[in-house]
C-alpha cells in the first residue's frame, strides 16, 4: 500500500490517505527528539514532509518512515490483517 496525500499538522501529526481509500491523522509526537527524529525538534523540519516518488514519507536528511507502519498506526490494524498470507511463509532453518 502507497500514501496518495500526506500533509504535516500541528503537534507532530501527519494526515495521510492510502491508495486504498483509508485516511486520517496519525500522531507521531512520541518520536520528536529520538534518534534521527531529533531533527524535527529544529523549527519546520517537521513541516517540511514530502510524498517521496515510491510512496512514502519523507524529511529532509534522509528521514523516512516506513508506510506499512504508519497504515498501522492509522487503522489500528494488525500485521495478519494487513499481510494475511504471512502466516502461509514457509520458514526454514
Amino acid at each position: 500500500m502507497n500514501i496518495t496525500e500526506i500533509s504535516p499538522k500541528d503537534g507532530y501529526r501527519l494526515f495521510l490517505r492510502y491508495d486504498d481509500g483509508a485516511c486520517g491523522e496519525v500522531d507521531l509526537s512520541s518520536y520528536a527528539g529520538r534518534g534521527v527524529f531529533a531533527a524535527w525538534l529544529k523549527p519546520g523540519v517537521f513541516e517540511q514532509v514530502t510524498l517521496a516518488e515510491a510512496g512514502h514519507s519523507e524529511w529532509p536528511g534522509q528521514i523516512d518512515l516506513c508506510p506499512d507502519a504508519l497504515y498501522m498506526k492509522l487503522t489500528g490494524k494488525s500485521p495478519d490483517k494487513v499481510f494475511p498470507t504471512l502466516h502461509k511463509l514457509l520458514v526454514h532453518a
